[in-house]
């Protein structure tokens, strides 16, 4: 039997291994900023530069320091993810 796709299962550990902050950790992005104030539309509504802010410094974390196991993962992401 042939599959020609795979699919590769991560955790938050990976992006934590290569520097990248968690989300929930004790010194995670949510210890630092309010989920209400950069992550919803009502939070957009009343500060878009505070939320772009917010998501210019994570692609900018994202695109730092990656460790092997993001970068063999990296290239089968889909755009859409």
């Amino acid at each position: 039997m042939s599959r020609s796709k795979i699919v590769i299962l991560t955790g938050a550990g990976i992006s934590a291994e290569s520097g990248v902050a968690t989300f929930r950790d004790p010194d995670g992005v949510w210890a630092k900023f309010n989920l209400e104030d950069v992550a919803t539309p009502e939070g957009f509504a009343r500060d878009p530069a505070k939320v772009q802010d917010f998501y210019n410094m994570r692609r900018r974390q994202m695109l730092g320091e990656m460790d092997a196991g993001v970068l063999a993962e990296a290239p089968r992401r889909r755009v859409s993810d």
